[in-house]
């Protein structure tokens, strides 16, 4: 693998965990109460849109073959 694609494969690596970031948190410290913060766009859409491209960005580093030298 080459450094461009390590770069690549750690920039996924990043993009990902601010996904994962994105989905913490809106919990109730009573259980008896229902929060409805746990269903805002944050985390019902943004932060699953961030991680599957965190993906895509892995994969990418995987699946790109280096140029030849000549």
């Amino acid at each position: 693998m080459t450094p461009k694609g390590l770069k690549l494969m750690l920039a996924g690596l990043l993009v990902m965990l601010a996904g994962y970031i994105l989905l913490m948190g809106g919990g109730s410290s009573d259980p008896n109460v229902f929060d409805y913060a746990m269903f805002d766009f944050r985390r019902l859409v943004a932060a699953p849109i961030v991680i599957v491209a965190g993906i895509v960005v892995i994969i990418v580093a995987i699946m790109k073959r280096p140029k030849d030298k000549q």
